[in-house]
């Protein structure tokens, strides 16, 4: 009988942990459903009063590339600060390198620090990934080993926008697709042979987003002046609408919900909700007092919450209804930063490095747990992926904290 019991209670804790904890990849930019949503759940929400245990921490130099989880590896990208990026792979758990790949790529510093914006995206056993001066490569995800690269600016001819190419690889079935060209690029993911082009004015900054419309599938892209919906396998432009942004700067993604699209930029501009039920889009309500310079803001129960650029020195994480564009709250401590969610909270990191827990809440703000996990500026976007939490800082610090809990 005695022999029993720990058997018996190991399978009841077996049971607890599988019924409670859901881990998962987050293979691209704003995660698998490109939301900026985790399905991980049983990861922890409290932590002690030093925070959440450091697992590991490492340099990957200047720049503002998120990192992409996948198969227990992490992808991000750097620049020294010179003239050289950097793509790297870790291992998840300890941060070892397991393969980097250097490449000549100037900072190109200008008015911020400069270095790569978009996050490499990983599709089975192949990453993709996009400089700002229009280097794209096609790597095995496990070895690095080059399949193929192709340089946009160079190769193809498209313009490089004023501050360098930043939208993140989209895949989409066998093709890649890029917020590069005028209305976007798309090509063949195992060659990088052109499928399809656009006019090779500049692009916006935004990362493509899929979604599904009157029977028909369709990619949205935040292009210089324009909001574009294209058919993914040729390109056709479908319809736009236009969203002149001073400095040309739509950077903040899309975000696709019930036939309707809310597209928001900062300096000024502010936000809108489209309908595009009827095939072309229609303002169902616009404000100036929503507006998302970088990062994109997050869709939870009928309410948006992200950051406003209120002015160049004031910045707001916001609460706003999604039907009607009415401001619930703002909370200034927050300042610039950027934000995930998970199992029904928000992940935060404040632009000073501040790693909050937040309770999505139209009625306020409500932190539940905060930690300092970083210094310096802090604009990407926190990342959640198999009880682990990724931040990083523009110069480069990547700290991987424990957000299992585990002892």
């Amino acid at each position: 009988m005695l022999n029993r019991i720990p058997q018996a209670l190991c399978a009841l804790c077996l049971v607890a942990v599988a019924t409670v904890t859901s881990a998962a990849d987050w293979y691209r930019f704003r995660g698998p459903d490109l939301n900026g949503i985790s399905t991980e759940t049983g990861w922890q929400t409290q932590w002690p009063a030093e925070g959440p245990k450091r697992l590991w921490k490492t340099s990957v130099g200047t720049g503002f590339s998120s990192v992409s989880v996948s198969h227990g590896r992490v992808y991000t990208m750097g620049n020294d600060g010179v003239r050289t990026d950097t793509v790297f792979c870790f291992d998840a758990a300890t941060g070892a390198v397991i393969w980097k790949h250097a490449y000549p790529c100037v900072l190109d510093p200008h008015f911020y620090e400069g270095g790569p914006s978009a996050t490499p995206t990983v599709d089975d056993d192949r990453v993709y990934s996009l400089s700002r001066k229009g280097d794209l490569f096609c790597f095995d995800a496990a070895k690095g080993a080059i399949l193929w690269s192709v340089n946009v600016n160079k190769d193809l001819g498209d313009e490089i926008p004023t501050w360098g190419f930043a939208g993140s690889p989209l895949v989409e079935g066998d093709l890649l697709i890029l917020n590069v060209g005028s209305m976007g690029t798309g090509l063949d993911k195992k060659t990088g042979k052109v499928v399809w082009s656009s006019p090779k004015g500049p692009s916006g900054y935004a990362s493509p987003v899929p979604f599904d419309s009157g029977g028909q599938h369709c990619v949205a892209i935040m292009a210089e002046h324009t909001l574009e919906a294209v058919k993914p396998a040729t390109g056709k432009s479908l319809w736009r609408f236009p969203w002149k942004t001073q400095y040309d700067v739509n950077a903040a993604d899309p975000i696709i919900f019930d036939d309707k699209v809310f597209i928001s930029s900062g300096y000024g501009h502010g936000a809108a909700l489209l309908d595009i039920s009827h095939g072309k889009p229609s303002v169902i309500w616009e404000n100036k007092e929503f507006r998302n310079h970088i990062a994109t803001s997050v869709l939870w129960k009928g309410f948006l919450y992200g950051v406003d650029d209120v002015s160049n020195t004031k910045y707001q994480l916001k609460c706003l209804n999604w039907k009607t564009g009415a401001m619930k709250w703002g909370e200034s401590s927050f300042g610039k930063g950027s934000l995930m969610m998970a199992d029904g909270k928000i992940i935060g990191l404040s632009d000073k490095g501040v790693l909050m827990i937040i309770e999505p809440s139209p009625e306020g703000f409500r932190p539940i747990a905060s930690a300092q996990v970083l210094g310096g500026k802090c604009w990407t976007a926190p990342v959640l992926s198999n009880g682990r939490i990724y931040c990083r800082n523009s110069r480069g610090d990547l700290v991987c904290v424990d957000g299992a809990g585990k002892p």
